[in-house]
């Protein structure tokens, strides 16, 4: 039977005792606030009744594992206290709501920090707390739009290649935020004053940008695609077709390893000299033509175990399967829902996933015990069953609200 919660959450990897408030969002928010309850943190959600995400069934939701959830309305009487009384026993707070919002509910950093001062605040926007774009509406593609990271990334005679929201939403935006919070939380337990951390995904994306930036200045780097050693221009850093329909990613940038990729790869003797750049097309439609020549399976049979630096495309289906990634757990089936398993790993404080998505409402009764705030019970709203993926009906709310 499939598991979505418990009574209590938190209290395995490094960040044990640690407690978050998450104010409900989509995208890089909840993500985070996964990350931290991944390696240990008591994670509360604060849902919004009638739901506020993406048409996604709540029970699927794996940012959402390894949390409690809460129901209360920000915009009702109470509502505001309640939240501030579970603030006034928390560490980190997260919300992602547009500039000014948070304040205008009653629930921005001045609020909390009269509460609490020792709260690190994290906010996680697009654009950011201020600036000329900072109230306006955005996702991932125009945030790193903007930044450069979309332009380079995709083939030189076509339009840049959409990354999904990898680049924006999760590196830009969730691991900043996390890093953010947990550098301030370490200077709130060691100077006793919290703070305010402004994760806008458009800095953390250009941050992501701070090598190439140097390569670029360094004349390493030319600022178009597909020219660069990067970027897929090398012929011996990209993708190939196999004869199946299949691909194999290829990097073997040092001269040792190039050696012993073109020796499998059965071209030594024809491929042109890869320091020479101006053959660097006939050297890209040799090594096409030769994976031509063989299945996707066959090259892996061929490549596996050596130090050529060439690897399967694989699904998201296939991933799990990977020998490799099998053997290490990286990732892990929990409660019928195939996922990635908490990452990075830990000798002393190893983490865990402990509760699958939790469920708008399900754990008011447990946290209003646990973090000894009884007024979560008083005329909170209807709390939703915690129940297995299987039982809850596919249907999910769309519906965004679009505060500010």
């Amino acid at each position: 039977m499939a598991v979505t919660g418990n009574a209590t959450t938190g209290g395995r990897g490094p960040l044990a005792g640690v407690r978050v408030v998450e104010l409900a969002g989509i995208g890089p928010g909840p993500f985070a606030a996964m990350l931290l309850a991944d390696l240990g943190a008591d994670v509360v959600r604060v849902d919004r009744p009638g739901g506020g995400g993406l048409a996604v069934n709540p029970a699927y939701d794996v940012t959402n594992r390894n949390k409690r959830s809460v129901l209360v309305d920000l915009k009702a009487d109470g509502g505001p206290a309640r939240v501030l009384d579970l603030v006034e026993r928390a560490d980190i707070l997260i919300e992602g709501f547009r500039p000014g919002v948070a304040e205008r509910l009653g629930v921005g950093p001045a609020d909390c920090h009269a509460r609490n001062p020792r709260l690190v605040y994290g906010r996680m926007t697009g654009w950011g707390q201020e600036g000329p774009l900072a109230h306006t509406a955005g996702h991932d593609i125009a945030y790193i739009a903007v930044t450069g990271a979309l332009g380079m990334i995709g083939a030189p005679d076509g339009p840049p290649a959409v990354p999904a929201n990898l680049v924006g939403d999760y590196a830009g935006g969730s691991l900043y935020l996390v890093i953010g919070v947990l550098a301030a939380l370490q200077h709130a337990r060691t100077g006793g004053v919290g703070q305010v951390v402004d994760a806008a995904i458009v800095d953390g994306t250009a941050h992501l940008t701070a090598m190439i930036h140097g390569m670029m200045a360094a004349g390493g780097w030319q600022d178009r695609r597909g020219a660069n050693l990067l970027d897929g221009g090398c012929p011996f850093y990209g993708t190939y077709a196999t004869s199946d329909g299949g691909y194999m990613a290829v990097g073997p940038l040092e001269q040792q390893f190039y050696d012993t990729f073109v020796e499998l790869l059965g071209i030594r003797d024809e491929a042109p000299a890869r320091k020479d750049l101006a053959r660097w097309g006939e050297l890209r439609e040799t090594v096409a033509a030769r994976f031509k020549t063989r299945t996707r399976a066959e090259w892996t049979a061929v490549f596996e175990g050596t130090d050529a630096c060439v690897a399967p495309v694989l699904s998201l289906r296939e991933a799990p399967e990977h020998p490799h990634l099998a053997a290490r757990g990286t990732f892990t089936d929990f409660g019928g829902i195939v996922q990635p398993a908490p990452a990075p790993r830990f000798s002393a404080t190893p983490a865990a996933v402990t509760a699958g998505p939790a469920l708008p409402g399900a754990h008011t009764e447990s946290v209003a015990a646990d973090w000894d705030v009884p007024g979560l019970l008083n005329d909170a709203p209807e709390q939703a069953p915690e129940q297995a993926p299987e039982k809850v009906s596919e249907k999910a709310s769309a519906n965004v609200e679009k505060d500010g």
